[in-house]
């Protein structure tokens, strides 16, 4: 089997380490076992035409895997999971109900989520954010009371053990982890922990992290200034 190459920023900022979604690819790599490369792409770099064939977009990441060329971090784990071993159930039934918690991680929970991120930090100067962001909230805590219902004590979403639709439930799941979120959730922050806690978790977060090595782009530091930010990511 060809072994496939995935695309990555070789620098993102701090608040951004350990969430660009090539950690998902590589988390569902790692845990079918199969060994990957990694193409960096500095910053701009994903904007530009060789990558754009990729990725028409001009994001990250990407998948190549001898003829085939994928995007979009739930397609490729879906791909992943059918051709591997390790994150889809063997019944029809429990295969179609791992695919249908990535469409809802990806479709029903990440949507206010990646709202809020914009409120706070990629838009955080425009002046609708502040006024905005209550109802945001709003909804966040919504689905994720929801979610919680629906988890219960359960250890994983479904009977079948930690699937692909946990991998990309746990992963959206991070991305307000760290922002107090879960807090009123135990059974959701138990839930996060335990993916976190799995081998093929750690190994893919410590080699994305490590593949930070580039330099900020110009303007950076200026950007932040805009966004009321400063250091990378604190709150000015």
């Amino acid at each position: 089997m060809t072994r496939p190459i995935i695309t990555a920023f070789d620098w993102v900022p701090d608040f951004a380490r350990g969430q660009v979604r090539d950690l998902r690819v590589r988390w569902a790599l790692e845990e079918v076992g199969q060994p990957y490369d990694v193409l960096y792409l500095s910053q701009g770099e994903q904007k530009a035409g060789p990558h754009r064939g990729r990725q028409p977009f001009g994001q990250v990441p990407t998948y190549e895997e001898g003829d085939l060329i994928l995007f979009e971090s739930g397609a490729i784990v879906l791909h992943i999971a059918d051709h591997h071993d390790g994150l889809m159930p063997k019944t029809r039934d429990g295969r179609a109900r791992a695919i249908e918690w990535m469409f809802a991680a990806l479709n029903t929970v990440e949507p206010p989520i990646m709202d809020h991120a914009i409120c706070t930090l990629f838009e955080r100067g425009a002046p609708w954010s502040a006024p905005r962001l209550p109802a945001v909230e709003a909804r966040i805590h919504e689905r994720l009371d929801e979610l919680s219902n629906r988890l219960g004590s359960r250890e994983w979403l479904d009977g079948d053990g930690f699937t692909a639709g946990d991998l990309m439930m746990v992963a959206v799941l991070r991305i307000v982890a760290g922002d107090g979120f879960l807090d009123r959730y135990a059974n959701l922050a138990a839930y996060v922990a335990r993916g976190e806690a799995r081998p093929a978790f750690r190994r893919a977060l410590a080699d994305q992290m490590a593949g930070f090595t580039g330099s900020p782009p110009p303007g950076f530091a200026e950007w932040l200034a805009a966004q009321g930010l400063k250091g990378e990511g604190e709150v000015a």
